[in-house]
């Protein structure tokens, strides 16, 4: 599959921060974990992950650090003022930055190739069908 390249300018629910993205995608899932689902209120988290080079954000965030799943430190960056999730960062792999699909006006480009975390997905939380589900990461993935 042809990696997608996005040339978008999201921003947050109040505007105050805005997320340049000029690149190309190099993944899209789903994660069921709970930490994902306690950052979205729902059954799952979809996001893109691009280079960090790719990406230019613009306004204060703040965020909230802590041990993944995989031991590697994940900081969550949100807006201040009205809390829309923005991006996140993993330790293990500095040079990548994690997109909340949400974040984008219209993202119909959107097509998930895996979802990960499936040991604690939601009976009630539909996926699409035939996406691969890995119970942890996909094996040789960064986490």
């Amino acid at each position: 599959m042809e990696k997608l390249t996005l040339t978008e300018t999201p921003t947050c629910a109040c505007g105050s921060v805005s997320v340049a993205v000029d690149g190309r995608a190099l993944s899209m899932l789903l994660c069921s974990c709970r930490d994902c689902r306690k950052a979205t209120g729902t059954g799952h988290s979809g996001f893109v992950i691009m280079r960090r080079d790719d990406v230019t954000v613009s306004g204060e965030t703040r965020h909230f650090t802590k041990i993944a799943n995989s031991g590697s430190e994940i900081s969550r960056h949100f807006c201040p003022i009205c809390g829309t999730p923005v991006y996140g960062v993993t330790a293990r792999s500095p040079a990548l930055i994690l997109l909340p699909v949400g974040l984008f006006t219209e993202p119909d480009w959107f097509v998930p190739t895996q979802a990960i975390f499936s040991r604690s997905h939601l009976v009630w939380d539909a996926l699409p069908e035939g996406i691969a589900q890995y119970e942890t990461y996909r094996p040789g993935a960064e986490g």
